[in-house]
């Protein structure tokens, strides 16, 4: 992943933000949205665009995007900031391998306690028969 060429990829959006504050809300842009175009990336590997389709799928939209907002602070440079760090996180959570598939089966030892326990039940049920004198 080359976070340099990620960056300059990045389209930034801005709008105002939602929520209480009075006339500021009203007239500053600090809420930030950053769209990653996840398939169209020269930063990431074929290999890591797989990964995080695998990972984050449900986060990437129709066009294969990836967006991150963030409008918690009144200051528009923070919440960039802010927006910034947390689409660096979800890549670098995103492009870590997939886990191995493992062979399915029974633990050795559940199968040796289930023979064992058929053995026991097998032995009080020979146990039921005539007694010879």
């Amino acid at each position: 992943m080359n976070w340099d060429i990620i960056e300059r990829e990045l389209e930034l959006r801005t709008s105002r933000s939602s929520g209480a504050g009075g006339q500021h809300v009203n007239k500053t842009e600090s809420r930030v949205e950053l769209v990653l175009d996840v398939e169209a990336s020269q930063g990431l590997s074929r290999r890591e665009r797989d990964n995080i389709r695998f990972h984050l799928g449900n986060r990437l939209d129709g066009q294969g995007r990836l967006s991150v907002t963030d409008q918690s602070d009144r200051s528009q440079h923070t919440n960039r900031k802010r927006a910034l760090d947390h689409l660096r996180q979800l890549l670098e959570r995103g492009i870590r391998n997939p886990p191995k598939k493992r062979k399915a089966g029974a633990f050795k030892a559940n199968s040796r306690k289930r023979l064992a326990s058929k053995k026991r039940r097998g032995e009080i049920k020979a146990g039921r028969g005539k007694i010879d004198f």
